[in-house]
């Protein structure tokens, strides 16, 4: 299984952009907030790892 690392970009109501730190990639990635950590605000570091997101 792989493991990607990201960064809260911002966060929009119930969705926040994640930026992938783990790769060169200027993409960014709209998740729904249901499915990440309590507690992310902007400038928080994930690891995604076994389809689940957990704050580094």
């Amino acid at each position: 299984m792989e493991t990607w690392y990201y960064t809260v970009v911002s966060i929009d109501g119930d969705y926040a952009n994640l930026k992938r730190t783990d790769i060169e990639s200027d993409d960014l990635k709209l998740v729904a907030r249901a499915l990440l950590p309590e507690g992310i605000a902007e400038g928080t570091n994930l690891k995604y790892e076994f389809m689940q997101y957990s704050i580094v």
